[in-house]
């Protein structure tokens, strides 16, 4: 009996064996399996991944590699251009049909739209498949037909649809073709930085599928059962931080439900509830992003574009180095330059101050963001930064404007994230910790705004915008 033609798996972020839609279905064709990685960068643009991106992307492939080879198999490199590179691989193997799960970001969904139709024209069997969220953002719409704006309301539809569904097994083994195709050397993607500055990277992360399910056992339970509260204090070990594993696939949000129900947690209620409701963001972010894909660039209120943001590249780098004067951000910016993420709560308190009290624009933002964290994603960058900014979906009321000496007196009481971030301010009175100009403490910057005048200036901005 003749032996199935390959099936090519094209992986991109979904850097996993088990719950893999497109590898299950490659499995089911009876076939050899060819897993290929094509680095294609320029592909992305203007969003091309940053560097604290590429440095994970670059364990995430090597793990998965490791994984492979265990199960008999191997990872094709490649670079790109993708749609020549796929059909290069075609030739090479004889495969007679290529798989991928889809992504979402704008620049994304119109080249593979373009690879899909150019292998279709060639005469193969071309599939795609949900890997990456609970629902796609054409699976549920406003009464009106609409896409949704408002979280809470997407949430409800999603729910009635239903999100928990049985995630796949991995392989047990993976069919290998005759001969391995050709392929590059992880090095020779050039993903990891030329100057070493990801020490604090590599002590605080273990990328790939392993590491991911490592760092949700840790996790659950008692961490998911406190989260509704523990989720708000950067001075507590109390988020998932899984983000980075979401986004590159390490982990499926359907394996983190199941992981929850059995580890005997409800995700109908309490902290459980409030931790999948953060999967719900998720798939908010990317539906908002799939429907008003110009709003990477453009605020989703068209009222913004009129707003009198200010300039300042002084100001601009004191945020970005954490020299604000301003306790609680520039330990902030400390946690995300050491290592690549920053608490939640954190993200929307530098939010605020850079774009309310600074009034700098949020692309400034988004796009430092963008290159030093690792779980920059397109789609929960640009919800957050407008969000921030009053002008995107669900956006912080433009009258909110976070105090961050009040926030870091209500989540930080003790000081224990600033002194652990800003090692200048350790040896400072609990009291003035928040405060540090007050307690008279050297060596420390004074702020380079006052808190209240930015404020008023902020709100009078944001109320001629609100009349345009």
């Amino acid at each position: 009996m003749a032996k199935s033609p390959p099936t090519l798996v094209w992986l991109r972020r979904d850097l996993r064996l088990a719950d893999q839609p497109a590898l299950h279905a490659a499995l089911a064709n009876g076939g050899p399996v060819i897993p290929v990685f094509i680095h294609a960068p320029d592909e992305e643009a203007p969003w091309q991944p940053g560097a604290a991106s590429n440095w994970w992307l670059h364990h995430s492939l090597e793990a998965l590699n490791a994984a492979l080879t265990r199960q008999g198999s191997r990872l094709v490199l490649r670079s790109g251009p993708t749609l020549d590179t796929l059909r290069a691989l075609v030739n090479e193997t004889g495969a007679t049909a290529v798989y991928w799960n889809r992504l979402y970001d704008p620049a994304l969904v119109l080249r593979d739209q373009d690879i899909k139709a150019g292998l279709r024209a060639d005469g193969l069997e071309v599939r795609s498949f949900n890997g990456h969220l609970l629902i796609e953002p054409w699976e549920v719409e406003t009464g009106q037909g609409r896409p949704y704006k408002v979280f809470s309301p997407f949430w409800k539809a999603c729910r009635q649809r239903g999100i928990d569904r049985d995630p796949l097994p991995a392989p047990e083994t993976l069919p290998a073709p005759r001969a391995w195709p050709d392929s590059l050397s992880l090095e020779q993607l050039e993903l990891l930085p030329t100057i070493d500055w990801a020490a604090g990277l590599q002590a605080t992360w273990s990328p790939g599928e392993a590491g991911a399910h490592q760092r949700l056992e840790q996790f659950l339970p008692e961490a998911a059962r406190d989260y509704a509260e523990g989720r708000e204090r950067p001075d507590h070990d109390g988020t998932s931080r899984l983000s980075p594993y979401l986004h590159f696939g390490e982990i499926s949000p359907r394996q983190v439900l199941r992981a929850l129900r059995e580890a005997g947690l409800d995700p109908e209620s309490g902290g459980p509830e409030a931790f999948v409701r953060e999967l719900g963001w998720r798939d908010f972010a990317h539906h908002v992003l799939y429907h008003f894909p110009h709003t990477p660039e453009q605020p989703l209120n068209p009222r913004f574009e009129a707003f009198a943001w200010r300039e300042s590249q002084q100001d601009l780098v004191a945020w970005q180095q954490g020299r604000t004067g301003i306790p609680l951000v520039d330990a902030a910016m400390g946690q995300l330059w050491e290592t690549g993420w920053m608490h939640n709560r954190l993200r929307m308190v530098v939010g605020s101050f850079l774009t309310k009290n600074l009034r700098l624009h949020w692309h400034l933002g988004a796009s430092w963001f963008w290159d030093t964290l690792v779980d920059a994603d397109l789609a929960a960058n640009t919800l957050g930064w407008q969000w921030a900014g009053g002008c995107g979906a669900d956006a912080a009321p433009y009258f909110r404007v976070f105090n961050p000496q009040r926030q870091g007196e209500q989540y930080d009481p003790e000081g224990t994230f600033v002194r652990r971030y800003l090692p200048v301010l350790k040896d400072t009175e609990t009291r003035y910790i928040h405060a540090p100009s007050a307690g008279g403490t050297r060596g420390y910057p004074d702020a380079i705004v006052d808190l209240k005048a930015s404020r008023l200036a902020a709100l009078q901005a944001f109320e001629a915008v609100k009349n345009t």
